[in-house]
């Protein structure tokens, strides 16, 4: 009899956590609604304390990959929210365009590297990679121009990214619940 106890998979809790966040975000960035409450909360609790609890139960079943992956975003998720809000709270400046492009265009070189990782996963997964290095180039680029046009086109970019990574969360939590593929992933 084996004393083994198999490790639920964190995987899909970070998942979604990122992907109800960069959609709730980017229906901002596309136009649809302002930036308020929902998307802060969503970045501190779910986009960030979620995806960084994650990435650390990723690391007690040695997943590089998603301690990795889930412990940098959700920490991305936590520290956008400290941009927005510390120049409120009169702690810091809001932050100069550019100075924003150069942190978003920074996150997206590491999602560059991220995606790599991906190609010997699931499509999906290359798919959530791919989209987010698009999304931060163009928010990069979004607030290097400072184009109300690149930032709608990032929205709808992002929106299309989350709601991957939605169903790619849902798709792994199927196959682990009912032991075979549902949703192809």
């Amino acid at each position: 009899m084996s004393t083994e106890q198999k490790l639920a998979n964190a995987g899909p809790l970070g998942l979604m956590g990122f992907g109800m966040t960069t959609v709730l975000l980017n229906l901002h960035n596309a136009g649809f609604f302002p930036n308020s409450s929902i998307v802060l909360a969503m970045g501190i609790c779910f986009g960030g304390l979620a995806q960084i609890i994650a990435g650390i139960l990723e690391f007690t079943r040695g997943n590089t990959f998603g301690t990795v992956a889930f412990t940098s975003y959700g920490c991305f998720w936590q520290s956008l929210v400290a941009i927005w809000i510390l120049p409120v709270l009169k702690l810091a400046e809001k932050p100069d365009p550019a100075f924003l492009g150069w942190y978003l265009l920074l996150w997206g070189v590491f999602t560059l590297f991220m995606f790599i990782g991906t190609l010997k996963g699931s499509k999906v997964l290359q798919f959530v990679f791919l989209s987010l290095t698009v999304l931060f180039v163009l928010l990069a680029l979004h607030n290097f121009l400072e184009s109300h046009l690149i930032g709608v086109i990032a929205g709808w970019v992002g929106i299309a990214c989350g709601l991957s990574a939605m169903y790619l969360a849902m798709a792994e939590v199927l196959h682990e619940q009912y032991h075979k593929a549902i949703l192809p992933f």
